[in-house]
């Protein structure tokens, strides 16, 4: 949990997690919506894949990145809890 927790704690990687929400996309089509490199968003995405946040998958030349709906469901379950005490 403490790696998702770290992957969230950078705007650059929520706002990805924000434009996975709302289907997969390629890394060069990413890093076309950042003022950043593309070893810039290469290296928050593989944050966020180490994490558990995203996910990827080869679809013939391309890597797509996906949104792990599951892993944050399970953050939301656990901070909800928190709540709850």
């Amino acid at each position: 949990m403490d790696a998702r927790f770290k992957a969230l704690s950078n705007e650059t990687r929520r706002e990805i997690l924000l434009l996975l929400a709302e289907g997969p996309m390629e890394a060069g089509k990413l890093q076309e919506r950042f003022p950043i490199t593309f070893a810039s968003i290469s290296y928050h995405l593989s944050v966020l894949k180490h994490s558990g946040l995203v996910t990827d998958k080869k679809e013939g030349q391309y890597r797509l990145y996906y949104l792990n709906r599951e892993a944050l469901e399970g953050m939301v379950l656990w901070l909800s809890g928190l709540v709850e005490c």
